[in-house]
């Protein structure tokens, strides 16, 4: 089992995590195979990393009971599903019209962290709610469009982003038997497969001739990115990963300013400080949520 208590390198694991996974799309982008197929190779390369990290923090691979099993297997799919659909998204729609979409997962997860508690939210936790919905509507705005020629990514990307909350529910779950490693190495292995049979069935791409942006790829948001996501989800409340998961549109947008020259507005810099505030408005009172989640009601 897991320990409930927070440990004091969790939320700093978090908030790099997401600085890594942030990078994502850019790299998805520069990848010279399918956008599926960038998927396959995020996970088939990260795969011995994660042996050897597992190994060098005493968290070798283990197969869990049959119940754990299926919860592990469930959020493999959830997790191919949000892969397939975010990457395939994001060479179809605006960078800015990506991160929106595919951010909503935040949300999702947040709400479960109130439904895990067994209570409304509270005045605190709404505040900081509104907050991130506001900052991510500002941090979004310089750069959404709709539009026919964009709907077909935006809806992809949509979908990735309640999928990609659908991952996180059941990791949590799986998180309260299984450390970190482990379990994103069975997420990570079951996941490669469905990847590839929905790369191959869509004709795409899928050895690559550059492996400098698949690797960088399979490091930077599987292994550190996803890692470190793992970690936190089982140390910190649902509600403080979700919020914290908005992070990653301030990050993809200094991103976009520096690879891209995208002009950072007025609005990016309020964006960004409502998030901001919102993660400190929501962590203060909130250390023990998810010990109490698990005393019986």
């Amino acid at each position: 089992m897991t320990s409930p208590e927070p440990h004091r390198f969790a939320f700093p694991a978090l908030l790099l995590g997401n600085v890594a996974l942030a990078f994502g799309p850019w790299l998805v982008r520069l990848a010279d195979v399918g956008p599926v197929a960038a998927g396959v190779w995020r996970l088939t390369l990260a795969l011995p990393f994660l042996l050897i990290v597992g190994r060098i923090t005493g968290q070798p691979p283990r197969w869990p009971k049959r119940a754990l099993l299926v919860t592990v297997l469930v959020a493999a799919i959830f997790y191919a599903l949000d892969l397939a659909s975010w990457n395939a998204g994001i060479r179809m729609t605006k960078l800015g019209n990506a991160t929106l979409f595919g951010n909503s997962g935040s949300f999702v997860f947040a709400i479960y962290g109130l439904w895990l508690a067994h209570r409304m939210p509270t005045t605190r936790q709404s505040a900081a709610l509104a907050l991130a919905i506001g900052g991510a509507a500002l941090l979004m705005s310089s750069s959404y469009e709709l539009s026919p020629k964009n709907l077909g990514g935006d809806l992809l990307t949509l979908a990735a982003g309640l999928l990609y909350g659908g991952y996180l529910i059941f990791v949590e779950r799986a998180r309260t038997e299984l450390q970190p490693m482990p379990l994103l190495m069975l997420v990570t292995l079951f996941a490669i497969v469905p990847l590839l049979i929905i790369s191959g069935a869509t004709g795409e791409r899928i050895w690559p001739h550059d492996w400098t942006p698949v690797l960088i790829f399979a490091l930077s948001s599987q292994v550190l990115g996803q890692g470190l996501l793992v970690y936190s989800i089982g140390t910190l409340p649902p509600m403080i990963v979700g919020l914290a998961l908005l992070t990653q549109p301030a990050i993809s947008a200094v991103i976009g300013w520096i690879a891209y020259r995208e002009r950072l507005s007025v609005a990016d810099f309020v964006g960004a400080a409502a998030i901001a505030a919102a993660l400190v408005i929501v962590r203060l009172p909130e250390r023990g949520l998810r010990a109490r989640a698990k005393q019986p009601s």
